[in-house]
């Protein structure tokens, strides 16, 4: 394995569309959601075992979940978790992770990867991490995993490519001509028929060295703040270092503060069995179901005319359900949802309002 290549996994959203399974205390990502024996993070982090060291393997998480990340994954180091106190979105989270990388590793490359997503073609999926990893280590290049899309979804971001300019050294990597974070349904609708679009699948691969340089280009803000740090990365002050500059500054994702206005940008398209997992009728597009259509997980079920719904119940409990069609019903130990399948958007809005009423906050 090559000592310079690294991952970094982004652990630290709340996961509020998958409320009331997903909470601040124990967001998404620390669930078995697909009722697998091992959490969306564990099993995020194993994935990429056959191809990473495991000493080159971080975590990028809020340092309220520290002991959720180490009881989930024993074998990382304190140095291997990288804590932020505050959410700023994406992008200053790259830039620490880089700051920190450039430190340990001048010529280090690493892989930025969500902890919350599904990728059913293993192999297929480490091939193409392997592809990105060896174009980044050879050119000045900001790289992105672009997903074939198999429909019109307005609940991702597109990535135009040059889908004519093939680089010549590997065949199966273009240029990146426009970012377009979820338009309405006409709008995708025209990039599906136009064979020009991927999806943004949130997936990035560059040098550390090159995407500080595009800081410096672009967000220069974000980059001064994070750069003072400089000699405390990998020491004792790191962590006094983060805990006070870190939340000065700006939330911005990395797409609006870099990829979108970088000009060295490049994406592979692929095609593993990728889900972001961004909803509950998401994993009941991907779980496996029985022959009326309906995801099941937890304890016993009688269903009665229900079809195409996800159910997640407890382990415990026996639950009879008659006469439901695209639902969710999601029971936890003090919640219960029921909601159609086809306004759960909206669930993130039910989190708004409990946000709202104070005796209702600790269904959060």
């Amino acid at each position: 394995m090559n000592k310079n290549n690294y991952v970094a996994i982004m652990a630290g959203g709340v996961g509020s569309r998958f409320w009331p399974g997903s909470r601040e205390s124990r967001p998404k990502q620390f669930l078995d959601i697909l009722g697998v024996g091992k959490s969306l993070l564990r099993t995020t982090y194993e994935r990429f075992l056959p191809l990473i060291l495991p000493e080159n393997i971080l975590i990028v998480t809020h340092e309220m979940y520290r002991d959720l990340v180490k009881s989930q994954i024993p074998e990382l180091t304190d140095g291997q978790i990288l804590c932020e106190p505050s959410r700023n979105n994406t992008a200053p989270s790259v830039a620490y992770t880089a700051l920190k990388l450039t430190d340990l590793n001048p010529s280090a490359n690493f892989v930025m990867a969500p902890s919350d997503h599904v990728v059913l073609k293993e192999s297929i999926f480490l091939a193409c991490i392997q592809t990105a990893l060896i174009y980044t280590e050879q050119n000045d290049a900001l790289l992105t995993l672009g997903i074939q899309p198999s429909r019109a979804d307005t609940g991702y971001g597109y990535i135009r490519y040059k889908k004519g300019q093939k680089d010549g050294a590997t065949e199966v990597v273009f240029p990146v001509v426009q970012f377009t974070e979820k338009p309405d349904l006409e709008r995708a609708k025209s990039f599906i028929a136009s064979g020009e679009y991927l999806w943004n699948a949130g997936i990035f691969i560059w040098k550390a060295k090159d995407i500080l340089r595009a800081f410096q280009q672009y967000a220069p803000d974000i980059y001064e703040i994070l750069e003072k740090g400089k000699g405390s990365y990998n020491q004792a002050g790191e962590t006094a270092f983060i805990q006070t500059h870190y939340p000065t500054t700006r939330p911005v994702s990395i797409d609006y503060a870099i990829m979108e206005q970088a000009k060295n940008v490049f994406t592979i398209p692929s095609d593993f069995g990728w889900s972001d997992l961004g909803t509950w009728a998401s994993l009941h597009a991907e779980g496996d179901k029985d022959e009326q259509g309906n995801f099941r997980s937890g304890g016993q079920c009688l269903l009665h005319d229900v079809g195409n719904s996800l159910i997640r119940t407890q382990t415990e409990k026996l639950t009879v359900i008659r006469g439901l069609e695209d639902y969710i019903v999601i029971d936890e130990k003090d919640v219960l949802l029921i909601y159609p399948k086809s306004k759960e958007q909206d669930v993130k809005k039910v989190t708004e309002t409990l946000k709202s009423v104070d005796e209702l906050k600790n269904y959060l």
